[in-house]
């Protein structure tokens, strides 16, 4: 399959010239030599293209789907999630209120404009982070606050109307998405806003789109790309490099993005730098991902303790209440005898 990739991608180099130039230079033979074989076998499918381009590494992400660079590949993606055309007016400063931890789980992260006045927030996650839901909701909250009180600033006591407060909408995609998701074998996109028990129509101003490209990926196995949004989770979430063709072959455009990445991989210094920094995001990843669950597990098992000890305090009490109900029959037997 490499030499169907060079095919479309004749800047792709060899396994051996890539070796070659790693062994004549003793830091980038060290720094290879340090990692364990299966990611030395990754980096060296991802730069020749034994493998596809993962273009969710952090480098591939940012180089291909940088707003401020490509606001048409971001208004593309945006519209076809949201299921209507957007135009972006400007890429917003990302200061929300996230915990340390959290930024390593993130590949990306920005915040866009519309010319509507709406604001959108793309995170793309590595490992979806515990208590998706919750988290979601407290930072598009954030958002929301931070445009009432610049709309506030902007406009006097007697001027201000919360009309000039638009929706803000959060997209989230998951390269791992977490357990709820998979209830839903068959669904990999999922849209949520806030609807009233009546029918009654008010704007709640808050919309979420949240995508499971792990489970998309399942889905879509051996099956042709058919729509334009299909193609954005191909190229988003599959290395393989039958997808890439079948990909590039449908829908021509995608063609530049991976020949973008494979650029990047020509500096071979700097790539391997990434590529490191990628291994250790994910070591990261891995452990924050770890001790989430782990909490997760510890909640849960306090939850049955505590459930556990208020059944046996129930029990306790029936076995108490019957002690006493024979006590005061067998007393009253007594009393009958004499």
């Amino acid at each position: 399959m490499t030499g169907v990739l060079r095919a479309y991608f004749p800047i792709l180099r060899s396994r051996e010239e890539i070796l070659k130039e790693i062994q004549s230079k003793g830091e980038l033979n060290r720094i290879f030599n340090s990692w364990e074989e299966k990611y030395q076998e990754e980096f060296l499918n991802f730069c020749t293209g034994a493998k596809g381009v993962k273009m969710l590494y952090d480098f591939c992400a940012k180089a291909i789907l940088d707003p401020e660079l490509y606001p048409e590949r971001i208004e593309e993606l945006i519209s076809l999630l949201l299921g209507k055309k957007v135009k972006l007016l400007k890429v917003l400063p990302n200061d929300n209120t996230r915990i340390a931890d959290e930024t390593s789980l993130l590949i990306m992260d920005f915040l866009v404009q519309l010319q509507d006045g709406s604001v959108v927030n793309v995170e793309v996650q590595k490992v979806g982070y515990a208590f998706p839901g919750q988290r979601s909701a407290c930072y598009c909250a954030d958002l929301l606050l931070r445009q009432y009180r610049q709309v506030r600033k902007e406009m006097t006591k007697e001027t201000f109307s919360y009309r000039k407060i638009s929706n803000v909408y959060t997209i989230v995609l998951f390269e791992k998405s977490t357990p709820e998701f998979h209830q839903f074998p068959e669904k990999y996109i999922h849209k949520f806003q806030q609807k009233s028990d009546t029918g009654l129509k008010m704007n709640l101003l808050q919309e979420f789109v949240f995508v499971a490209l792990d489970i998309y990926k399942q889905n879509h196995q051996n099956r042709s790309i058919k729509k334009r949004l299909e193609g954005w989770l191909t190229f988003l979430s599959s290395d393989k490099p039958e997808d890439i063709i079948a990909l590039i072959e449908k829908y021509p455009d995608f063609k530049t993005m991976y020949e973008q990445v494979y650029e990047i991989c020509q500096n071979i210094e700097q790539v391997m730098g990434m590529f490191s920094k990628e291994l250790y995001e994910l070591d990261r990843n891995t452990v924050r991902y770890m001790i989430d669950e782990l909490q997760e597990e510890n909640q849960r098992q306090k939850e049955e303790n505590q459930r556990q000890r208020e059944e046996n305090r129930r029990q306790k009490e029936k076995i108490e209440q019957m002690e006493a109900e024979l006590r005061e029959a067998l007393k009253k037997l007594e009393e009958y005898k004499r």
